[in-house]
């Protein structure tokens, strides 16, 4: 057999050759063929025929990196602010909108963790009113980026000055040379200061930038993305941001990178009228609080950390700028819209049909298998609006390719077509990393790449051949999304494949972007191709599954006993197999000596930055395109990295404008930068099948609200792992309350659609049919975070700004302004505790489903409320009115059943609501209405602006909290004959039904007053 040739990098060459010989040494345990397992083939799905070869296994080895420890957790790293200089700022001038000046070393360099840049230039800018910005770079940058790399504005806008001055500022901004320069942001209205640099040193080398602000005691910061974890950060945290292929572990960096934060702070007023700091202490439900929230941006896309200190915030940087802005707020909302405005777009509006439900599995390995899940959705009369593939619908996983023996194009065209005359949809993955054939094997050929290496379009090594990595289907290239050629390229082969393969939109995965092997592992090898990935696939001997959920062996004990003895008894053959071709091969040592970069003055470690972030990964080129990787334009990896992920999603984005003429393109991507839910959405990665999981979806939507990326789900009931019932159960309820809504688990993991039990079948189905009522009210809700900038899912600390108690809720949260969602998250539960917020204030919450008015609650207490298997707590919020419709199976049924509103008044009898209506897919849709709806009063009135037809009659209207009993009913001063009114004494709910004929052609088609005496 050929082996792999290794790629030598100097000092490491002993250790991986010892770790190549243990890797070597297995291979003929775990060589996947097509004699002994044709039913996995290369993947775990019939890739292709049962007369495939057998397949070279790249050794696990490819992927060890050298072994690091972060520097923030090194002992024997060293602080650079107290060996580092700082600087002092001299030729200080104000120009019209804020100062600039020159920032020189203010001492011999540190070269700490790189070389100190001895000149910088600072320009504070008072963009706006609400905005203002810093920024430090290099005084002179060097071209060939050879030293610094400041990010292009080409490849993340700059917020452009709307010319602001210091006199119209919320904020004021001053500076100091004593000892070194620092500089504070303050906020005008109460002289609370946001951001301080005093006493700290400003560090800012070729691969290492260091700033700190102090911080009030026990602060409450929000954002700094992507990572699984609490809402609210907390004040002894390391938040990593390096986009990573890695799953959702806790707390660490994953897939995108946001470098925003949400900084809240409370006030609370005493007795005499004074203000003071809430310093976090036990909140009184009957005190006087207020809050200001300001938003901090740094527009930098390498490689950081961002250390959560009791008392202060250190940002260190892997290079380019300080890129610093100030957003005002004051309240939540107000510096998310703000944010989004001017540094990432607001969201894109999404089609409506991409609200329904989706289906998907890794495994789903044939078309029958399609039709099989289509028809027991249809057959249980589940809605389903969307069927997607995992990779199993390719051809040896290659991108837009079809497999032809288990997807052979005419039958596989045959149910795309039926899903489409059914009014459903269709959702096929594709991946980041583009196939390179076997030069040794002509049948090998895949146009895709050829087309792509004619146009010189995919990233380089230093030396100017092809990065080959490894990716699903072997060794791979990566498109150059630094080349002008490569959107067009990208555009003609989606363009192409979209005439065999009608799908309706694109899911975008590996986009970090991801590599299983260090470096260019491929040169030289691509006569092994095509080959395994350097590890067991799921459902592979030696990687079989048995994890469940957390009870399942209190509610399932005689399988969670069976499924833990055949996880021993796995781990055991895996260890003896891996001890064995251990003892045959070179002994390494068992210590662990961490390898630790030194910096070399003028000259950039790339591939081992001197600092060491905590990446999940370790090592940045683990699991990654390594930072050596050249673009076109010289820029290396190592800048850009972070970026990745966006730019294909943009160039997806223009693909799909070239497929789809005039109709906004539906795109869910993994890895995401700011600025990209202006392109797409983006599920939450490859979770588990875990209660805790099911849980820190919420805290993860609620950061992407922050984000403006509002399209946003899990992978409901779990993607890695075996699902049960109960989980399942719960979780297709919550997921009903987010936007993106889908069902996605493992290869050979349990089946987990929701027809597989009976009870979640139940569940589903009553959830779906709140989710699919209230499908305007969604739709509305994005049209106005499209338009406005306004959140989605809201948490609630955000739409009760004067709660200090709320600053860590993220067990429950808001679907828009008017409902509430309070979700069981542990196993085992039927009941679940609740807070109702804004009591103090007078607001009311109604029951959903029974309509009563939630009395006898305190301010600030916890609630139990009654939530048996099958039901989640839902609850409406006085003040609000929610326009429905009867739902159908599908969304396009759903758009044409009749109209209803639920009205629930607050504590002065009034409610207010909105509808936003249009044809639901047109990129600048050429009619749209609006409509405005106001009870007060006896009356309800709609307000109806635009010239788009809806044809469905208004059938109901039912109203919370009304006094007396009413009895008569008009509309528009006519009596409705037709109309029957109930009034419940019993939930104060007054309902109206029978009002078709009163709205026959249209419930918006004019202005209409509704009357109740």
């Amino acid at each position: 057999m050929q082996r792999l040739q290794p790629i030598v990098r100097g000092p490491r060459f002993l250790r991986v050759f010892k770790l190549m010989l243990v890797a070597l040494a297995l291979i003929p345990l775990f060589q996947i063929t097509s004699a002994t397992i044709p039913q996995i083939a290369l993947g775990l799905a019939a890739t292709s025929s049962s007369e495939l070869p057998p397949r070279f296994t790249v050794p696990a080895s490819a992927d060890v990196g050298f072994p690091i420890l972060p520097t923030s957790q090194d002992p024997e790293a060293v602080n650079a602010q107290t060996v580092c200089p700082g600087y002092l700022a001299s030729n200080v001038k104000n120009t019209s909108s804020g100062i600039t000046a020159d920032l020189k070393l203010a001492g011999s360099a540190c070269n700490v963790y790189g070389t100190d840049v001895s000149d910088l230039t600072l320009a504070i800018d008072y963009q706006s009113p609400e905005r203002v910005s810093i920024h430090i770079e290099p005084a002179v940058l060097d071209s060939s980026n050879s030293s610094y790399f400041v990010l292009p504005e080409g490849l993340v806008p700059r917020p452009a000055s709307e010319g602001g001055n210091l006199s119209s500022s919320a904020f004021e901004i001053t500076w100091s040379n004593d000892p070194t320069f620092s500089f504070a942001v303050t906020r005008s209205s109460n002289g609370d200061v946001l951001f301080n640099t005093t006493g700290s040193k400003l560090v800012y080398e070729d691969q290492f930038i260091e700033f700190v602000t102090s911080m009030p005691e026990d602060y409450n910061v929000y954002g700094l993305g992507e990572r699984i974890h609490q809402l609210r950060l907390g004040n002894d945290f390391t938040a990593t941001t390096y986009a990573a292929d890695a799953g959702t572990p806790l707390d660490y960096g994953v897939y995108g990178t946001h470098p925003v934060y949400l900084d809240t702070r409370y006030f609370e007023q005493s007795s005499s009228g004074d203000w003071s700091y809430f310093t976090g202490n036990e909140s009184d439900p009957e005190g006087n609080y207020t809050s200001y929230t300001h938003a901090v941006y740094n527009r930098n896309a390498h490689g950081q950390e961002v250390v959560l200190n009791t008392s202060s915030i250190t940002w260190r940087l892997l290079g380019g700028s300080i890129d610093l802005f100030f957003f005002e707020g004051p309240s939540q909302p107000e510096a998310i819209r703000a944010y989004q405005s001017v540094a990432t777009g607001f969201p894109a509006l999404q089609q409506y049909w991409t609200f329904g439900y989706n289906q998907c599995r890794w495994g789903y390995a044939n078309v029958s298998d399609l039709q099989d899940v289509i028809d027991n959705f249809k057959k249980f009369d589940i809605p389903l609006e969307t069927i997607w593939s995992d990779i199993d619908y390719m051809s040896q996983y290659r991108d837009f390719s079809t497999d032809e023996n288990t997807f052979p194009l005419p039958e596989f065209q045959e149910l795309l077509s039926q899903v489409h005359a059914n009014n459903q949809h269709y959702i096929p993955i594709v991946d980041s990393a583009i196939y390179i054939p076997n030069p040794d094997n002509t049948s090998d050929a895949y146009s895709t790449y050829s087309r792509g290496h004619d146009l010189d379009l995919f990233l380089k090594n230093p030396d100017g051949s092809e990065y080959i990595g490894t990716v699903w289907p072997g060794y791979t290239v990566f498109p150059d999304w630094h080349s002008d050629k490569a959107v067009q390229w990208w555009t003609d082969e989606l363009t192409a494949w979209y005439k065999d393969v009608p799908f309706d939109g694109i899911w975008i995965d590996m986009s970090e972007v991801s590599s299983f092997c260090i470096g260019s592992c491929g040169t030289h090898n691509l006569s092994l191709n095509p080959v395994h990935p350097p590890f067991l696939l799921p459902g592979e001997p030696g990687n079989i599954d048995y994890n469940f959920p957390e009870g399942f062996n209190i509610t399932n004990s005689t399988e969670a006993a069976s499924a833990a003895a055949a996880s021993a008894s796995q781990s055991s053959s895996v260890a003896s197999a891996t001890a064995t071709a251990s003892a045959s091969a070179v002994a390494s040592s068992t210590s662990t000596s961490y390898y630790r970069s030194t910096p070399t003055p003028g000259v950039r470690n790339i591939e081992h930055p001197p600092y060491a972030i905590n990446n999940v990964n370790g090592d940045l080129s683990v699991h990654a395109v390594s930072p050596n990787a050249t673009h076109t334009d010289g820029v290396l990896e190592y800048d850009v990295h972070n970026l990745f992920g966006h730019q294909i999603l943009n160039a997806t984005y223009h693909a799909l404008l070239n497929v789809f003429k005039g109709k906004r393109p539906y795109i869910i991507g993994r890895s995401t930068f700011a600025g990209s839910g202006t392109l797409a959405g983006h599920w939450g990665g490859d979770n588990n099948a875990k209660w805790s999981d099911m849980y820190y979806a919420i805290p993860q939507a609620l950061s992407f609200s922050i984000f403006g990326i509002p399209m946003f789900g899990p992978d409901t009931c779990g993607f890695a792992g075996n699902s049960d019932e109960e989980l399942c159960n719960r979780w297709m309820q919550l997921s009903a309350f987010f936007p993106f809504y889908r069902n996605h688990n493992v290869i050979k993991a349990a089946s987990q659609e929701p027809y597989v039990w009976s009870s979640v079948i139940d569940a589903t189905k009553t959830a779906m049919a709140i989710r699919y009522s209230i499908l305007p009210y969604i739709y509305t809700l994005f049209w106005k975070a499209h338009s406005h900038g306004d959140t989605v899912l809201r948490a609630l600390a955000w739409e009760f700004s004067s709660d200090p108690s709320l600053r860590s809720a993220d067990r429950q949260f808001l679907l828009g302004p008017a409902l509430m969602i309070v979700p069981v998250l542990n196993p085992g539960a039927t009941s679940v505790n609740g807070v109702f917020p804004g009591l103090n204030g007078g607001t009311r919450w109604y029951g959903y489903y029974s309509k009563n008015e939630v009395v006898d609650v305190k301010p600030g207490t916890n609630v139990t409320i009654d939530a048996p298997l099958g039901h989640i707590p839902v609850f409406v919020r006085g003040g609000y009115i929610i326009p429905q419709q009867k739902p159908g199976y599908t969304t396009a049924e759903s758009r044409n059943g009749t109209w209803s509103l639920l009205v629930a008044l607050d504590k002065n009898g009034e409610a207010q609501g909105d509808l936003y209506l249009d044809d639901g897919e047109s990129l600048v849709p050429q009619d749209t209405t609006q409509v405005s709806l106001v009870a007060s009063g006896s009356t309800l009135k709609a307000s109806i602006a635009g010239s788009f037809v809806d044809m469905n009659a208004l059938a109901n209207v039912t109203i919370l909290g009304i006094t007396g009993s009413p009895s008569n009913v008009t509309l528009n001063g006519q009596s409705v004959d037709s109309g029957v009114a109930t009034f419940n004494a019993t939930s104060k709910a007054f309902s109206i039904s029978g009002l078709e004929a009163a709205t026959q052609g249209g419930a918006w088609k004019s202005n209409w007053t509704l009357s109740w005496t």
